[in-house]
Parts: C-alpha cells; sequence; structure tokens
C-alpha cells in the first residue's frame, strides 16, 4: 500500500513538465488521478503512463481560466472516484519580460490562470476537500530575485497565490484542510524553453544552486509533494516551501 492510498487527487496542468511529474508521483504513491489541462493527447499521455504502472487516472480537459470549465471539472472529479482529498494548482501562463514589453493581454492572462484560477479552485474544492483535505499550490523563486528585471509581472502574480495560501491555511485548518505553496526548480517546458532562448542567463542562474542540478519533475517535485500530501506532514501548514536545490533563501 502506498502513502496516498484510498486518496483522490486532482492536478491541473498534468500534461506536460511539473504537473505531470506530480501526477506520476501520487499515482505511484496510491493515489488516484484526475489529470486536467486544455490539450487532450498530453492528458491521455499522463493517464496512460499512469496506468502502464498499475495506478488509476482520469483525463478531463480543463480550462482553469474558465470558471464553469473548473466546476464542471471538480464535479466530474467527484462522481467518477466518489471524492476528492487532494488538490494541487499548478497550470499557470507565465506573463515573462520586462514591464514594457509585457502586454495587459499577457498580465490578464498570467493574472486568471494563476491567483484567480487558484482561488475558484479552491473554493470549489472545499466542501469536498473537508475533513482530511491537502491543498498544494505555486509560488516562484522569481519573486525572490535580487534583479527583479524581466520577472515582475510573473512573480507578481505568484505572490498573489503564495498570500491566498497563507489565507487558506488559516482559514481552513478548522475544516481539516491544510494548504501549503511550493517554489519548485525543475526541467519542464518553461525551464527548457528558458535554456534554449536564454542560454547565458539560464548557465549562470543554475551555477547559483548548491546542488548544482536542475530538479526531476517526478523524483524531485513529485515525490516531495507525495510526503507534503501524506500523514507524515500533518502539521506542515501554510509554509512556501523551496523545492530547488537551496537556490532561493526564503527568510
Amino acid at each position: 500500500m502506498g502513502m496516498l492510498a484510498g486518496k483522490v487527487a486532482l492536478v491541473t496542468g498534468a500534461g506536460q513538465g511539473v504537473g505531470q511529474g506530480i501526477a506520476l508521483a501520487l499515482a505511484s504513491a496510491g493515489a488516484a488521478v484526475a489529470v486536467t489541462g486544455r490539450t487532450r493527447a498530453k492528458l491521455d499521455a499522463t493517464v496512460g503512463q499512469i496506468e502502464q504502472r498499475g495506478g488509476r487516472a482520469l483525463a478531463i480537459e480543463c480550462n482553469v481560466r474558465n470558471a464553469q470549465s473548473m466546476a464542471t471539472c471538480v464535479d466530474t472529479v467527484v462522481q467518477h472516484f466518489g471524492g476528492l482529498q487532494i488538490l494541487i494548482n499548478n497550470a499557470q501562463e507565465v506573463p515573462l519580460g520586462t514591464l514594457d514589453s509585457v502586454t495587459d493581454e499577457a498580465f490578464a492572462a498570467g493574472w486568471e490562470s494563476g491567483p484567480l484560477a487558484t482561488f475558484r479552485l479552491m473554493k470549489l474544492c472545499h466542501p469536498h476537500l473537508k475533513g482530511d483535505g491537502c491543498i498544494v499550490n505555486f509560488g516562484s523563486s522569481a519573486a525572490k530575485r535580487w534583479d527583479a528585471s524581466g520577472y515582475g509581472p510573473y512573480a507578481a502574480v505568484k505572490e498573489a497565490i503564495r498570500q491566498l495560501t497563507r489565507a487558506a491555511a488559516c482559514e481552513w485548518a478548522k475544516d481539516g484542510i491544510r494548504t501549503n505553496a511550493i517554489l519548485p526548480l525543475a526541467s519542464s517546458p518553461a525551464m527548457e524553453w528558458w535554456t534554449r532562448e536564454r542560454p547565458e542567463e539560464a548557465a549562470a542562474f543554475v551555477a547559483t544552486i548548491p546542488q548544482q542540478r536542475v530538479g526531476d519533475c517526478e523524483g524531485d517535485i513529485g515525490r516531495f509533494v507525495v510526503t507534503l500530501c501524506s500523514e507524515e506532514c500533518r502539521y506542515i501548514n501554510g509554509q512556501a516551501i523551496g523545492v530547488d536545490g537551496g537556490q532561493a533563501f526564503l527568510g
């Protein structure tokens, strides 16, 4: 039996990268996993990997910028699996660039897919999470950069998520729900894009990681999320935790 046997998890943005890695790790730990995102083929690929390992998974197309799409998604998860204990708010459109270059539309997309989607989905899942629920949201160490040039809009939406995380942790602990945020560093498609488009900047950044490597989506990030959602971490609530090999100082 795995650490999360009998649990049901919903993971947004699970068709690739960190979301996929977390979904795979949760399933390997015994959880039934609803993998959601906008591209059905990618979701089906994640479900296929989970099922090949003997796990249970369900692909659900969901646009986190659409309130009705998220409501339908949650209803589908609960109806299919009979409940919901774990929510992973991973999906995010990234408004990356300088203040002059990021458009209103890109910033709005970052806001709608990030803090607004997190806010909505936490509230939609709240009734189902009561008693034994765990929420993991996503911040970013971009908000801890000494030189924030080129990262302001992205860091702004991620910091909003951290504050929502803290509020949920304080307000919903009495309902038996724990809420934490992670700030991951992993070999995701976004990291690969950054490395390709800005090789010198990316190489300089990797050099600042004490462990001298970028994390693996499943082995490093996913497995940590499994532990965070398990009974082993039942007293961890309201925290923002860097999962980044020691790169960021959150003090």
